[in-house]
Order: C-alpha cells, then structure tokens, then sequence
C-alpha cells in the first residue's frame, strides 16, 4: 500500500522531484496520473532551454522593431481604446483559464499551465492576425507593447489571485521566477524600440533575418522535443486539453469583440481588440513553463501552449474567411449612388 501510495503522489508536493533533471513524469490526461512515462535527457532538455531563451529574445527584438514611439505616445494620450483592450485582455483570458480549469477538474500541474497561458500578455502573432483581419494596426502594436509591459505586474497578480482557487498551488507556482523571466524579456523588447527609432532602416533587415533564424529554431527544437518526449506529446492532445485549446481563443475573441462593442468603437478596433485579447503569447508561455518548472513537474505539458496557437489560428482563419464572405456578399447603399447622380446637373 506504500509504495503504491507514493507512485501515485503529486510530483508538486514532492521536493525531490523538483531537483531531478532526467525524470519520469506520468500522465494519461489531465486529471489523472499514471501510465505514460517520460523521460529526457539532460543534455536535451539544456538544449531546448537555450533555443527556447535565444529564439525568445529574437522574437521581443523584433516586436520591439515594429514600435514607433510617436504613434505609442497617440494612442496613451487618447486612451480609450487602448484601456478597453487591456481590460478584455487581463479580465477576460484569466479569468476563462480559472473557470475552464475547474469545469474539466484539473490537475494541480495541469491547471497552473492553463493558467499561465491564460494570463500571458499578447505577443505579434496578434500584429498578423489584425492586419489580415483589416483591424487598426496602430492599436495593435501599441497594446501589445503595453500588454507586455503591465504583465511584468499583471501576470504574478493574477496568476496569485486565481492559484487561490487551488490550494496546492499556493507555494509551487514559481512567481519570483516569472517576474525575472518577464523583466528579462522587457530588455530585448526595448532594444528593438531603439533601434527602430534611431535606425529604421536597420529594423527592417534584422525583421528579415530573424524570421529565417526563428524558423530554424523552432525547427531544430521541434525535432529536440520529439527525440526527447516521444509518445508523451500525445498527453497534450487529451480529449481535456483540445476542448480548453478551441473554448480559450473563442472566448477571447467573442468577448474582445463584444466589450468594444459595447463601447461603440470603430469595426476595425472591434476587430483588433478580439485578436489582442484571444491572442496570447505562446512563445512566451513556453519558455515560462519549461524554465521555471523542472521537468519532474511539468513534463510535456509545457507544449500546451502550441495545441492553444493551432486553434487560435484555425479559429482566427475561420473569423477571416467570415469577414470576406461578408464584404462579398453584403448588399451595397444605393442611397449615396443615386445621391450623386441626383446632384449632377441635367
């Protein structure tokens, strides 16, 4: 009975398992334990770590490099948009990831990952979707910047707000670490912002560039993670975490479009706003859950955040083929048409 006892333990409440680089970590869904072993070595798992820390640091240079600080500067003096946004943004996704996580029952570990994606800030992929989508490209770039910004204090205060919830939770969610991780990747983000400014013809080659050296990253780690979990990849595409990937960003987008709604902006800042608020920061996500998590804890849940970028884009290229659609076929004023031709001289 002992020893069945202590292998079905909570690898949270376990400081042993928090030191072992090369462990096995089982889990056959996200509310249950047992079955699925997982190991990496170590060597792999520092790989990961660097290409992971590297390709990050890219991406926050090149985010920074599509901030202009004049057009910052007019959206926080006509803040309207720009608090609306962050509102749908940190009130919205934290608080789905907080219910969805009790409404499936998770985990202790499984909740807390669904949390820390839930309470991420935004990251470019959103910049994409809004262009795509014909939203106002100024107020997405200027709310990511400050989503990323207010998430150095935002994310820890949300994420002890809601761990709340889940009392096992209250001295295992690494907050110091989180915050170091976020001020971290504020630096690079700056840098970018600079050289923008001072040298923006400098800012659109190293956009080139670091879009060719992004996709080898992800390329090589990709191929890293497969070698080192194996068949564990599968515990991420439980029925439980497929159904909290495609509920999170519809949530997001149907509530960022229905909150600016209501504050009767403009369509193309309804558009963005959902995108910003649906949108999260998966590269962002990851490099949190595996740095700050020693793999005996996390094991592969820390590739939730990928199974929450495909639906996030599936669910955006629906919303995309729908706009079309309506430009198509939506009928068109003939009041101002037969204005004009009213008003032209007989």
């Amino acid at each position: 009975m002992e020893a069945g006892s202590d292998l079905g333990a909570d690898p949270l409440s376990d400081p042993d398992s928090w030191q072992n680089d090369s462990v096995w970590f089982n889990m056959t869904d996200a509310n249950s334990t047992s079955v699925h072993a997982v190991m990496m070595s170590p060597a792999i798992n520092k790989a990961v770590n660097i290409f992971l820390t590297v390709s990050l640091a890219i991406n926050m240079v090149s985010l920074g490099c599509t901030m202009e600080v004049a057009k910052i500067k007019h959206h926080l003096m006509k803040p309207k948009g720009v608090a609306i946004a962050l509102l749908a943004q940190y009130g919205v996704m934290p608080l789905s990831a907080f219910c969805l996580a009790k409404v499936f029952r998770l985990s202790e570990i499984a909740a807390v990952v669904v949390l820390i994606c839930g309470c991420s800030p935004g990251g470019s992929l959103s910049n994409v979707l809004a262009l795509l989508l014909q939203g106002d490209m100024n107020l997405s770039i200027v709310m990511t910047s400050c989503s990323m910004i207010l998430a150095l204090g935002m994310m820890p205060l949300l994420l002890f707000i809601y761990c709340q919830g889940f009392p096992e939770l209250q001295k295992s969610v690494p907050y110091l670490d989180i915050v170091v991780a976020l001020f971290l990747i504020l630096i690079p983000c700056g840098i970018g912002i600079l050289i923008n400014h001072y040298r923006p013809q400098n800012s659109k080659i190293f956009k080139r560039v670091s879009a060719a050296i992004m996709a080898v990253i992800i390329m090589v780690s990709g191929i890293l993670v497969s070698v080192g979990i194996g068949g564990s990849i599968l515990t991420v595409l439980s029925p439980t975490f497929m159904s909290i990937s495609a509920l999170m960003p519809f949530i997001g987008y149907s509530f960022g479009y229905i909150i600016s709604s209501i504050f009767r902006l403009k369509q193309a800042e309804r558009r963005t706003i959902a995108m910003e608020t649906g949108c999260q920061n998966v590269q962002l996500c990851i490099t949190i859950l595996k740095l700050s998590f020693p793999l005996a804890t996390i094991g592969p849940l820390f590739l939730f955040p990928m199974v929450y970028a495909s639906f996030q884009l599936m669910e955006a290229g629906v919303l995309m083929a729908l706009l079309i659609c309506y430009q198509r076929f939506k009928p068109k004023k003939k009041g101002r048409n037969t204005s004009r031709f009213n008003a032209l001289p007989s």
